[in-house]
């Protein structure tokens, strides 16, 4: 027997429809438009409307310009203790990772850049800046930067391939990351290279400093994920007790 929506605001029962749908439809699958769920429902667009956006805030739906609201893709997940490139983390998910490079240039670091990554000589950096995709779907944006010596990458594909495969064919082996993980609200620029429709959509930002197998500091990076798109698992020990097995 179908179960029933709860009797409540008319909105309520459009929202109460949208996650039915969420729940059991797979991720990128079409959803009515606000005018088509408008019709339905027998409520204006924009109550309609008023419904989609909540669901969209709480990461459940995702809304393209011009294009619909659809399912979203369920949160990517990292677990700690695992370093992975951003392409061959999609590949291990059965995913193509593709990216639009925003800028490739070599340039004077910042004070910032040049201290992490340690620069005493030529004090010029590489500084690439893309949104990375997953099946197409936008996830993040990352600004990566190198020392000026990595320039060579830049004669690679960084749209198609991954940057630490052009690092590595270079010699520059990464090895180990750091990271320090905050949030805060994306700028007018950044939703629109993400596609958001919502300014209340917060970003989860991930700030790194790689090394190589010595210790070098070889890439200062930054990547501003959707945090509805994107989870990071982590493990915290209270010190002196252990857990327990049985």
């Amino acid at each position: 027997m179908a179960a029933q929506a709860p009797s409540s605001a008319r909105y309520l029962e459009i929202e109460w429809q949208l996650r039915e749908w969420a729940r059991n439809g797979s991720p990128g699958m079409l959803l009515p438009s606000e005018s088509e769920l408008a019709a339905q429902f027998h409520v204006s667009r924009m109550t309609a409307r008023h419904a989609v956006q909540n669901l969209a805030q709480e990461g459940l739906v995702t809304r393209r310009r011009g294009a619909g609201t659809y399912v979203a893709q369920h949160p990517f997940r990292r677990y700690e203790g695992i370093f992975l490139s951003f392409t061959e983390d999609m590949r291990r998910r059965g995913m193509t990772a593709s990216s639009k490079i925003l800028e490739a240039v070599v340039r004077s670091g910042t004070t910032g850049e040049i201290e992490a990554l340690n620069l005493t000589g030529d004090q010029r950096v590489v500084c690439i800046r893309r949104i990375r995709f997953a099946d197409d779907l936008p996830l993040c944006l990352e600004r990566s930067v190198l020392a000026a010596s990595c320039a060579a990458v830049l004669s690679s594909d960084l749209e198609k391939g991954s940057l630490h495969a052009a690092m590595a064919a270079i010699g520059v082996v990464p090895a180990v990351s750091e990271s320090w993980i905050t949030a805060r609200m994306p700028t007018a620029a950044e939703r629109k290279h993400l596609d958001l429709t919502s300014p209340r959509e917060p970003l989860l930002v991930d700030r790194r400093i790689i090394r190589d197998n010595r210790g070098a500091p070889i890439e200062a990076t930054e990547s501003a994920y959707l945090a509805n798109r994107y989870e990071i698992d982590v493990i915290f020990k209270v010190p002196g007790q252990s857990a327990k097995t049985s």
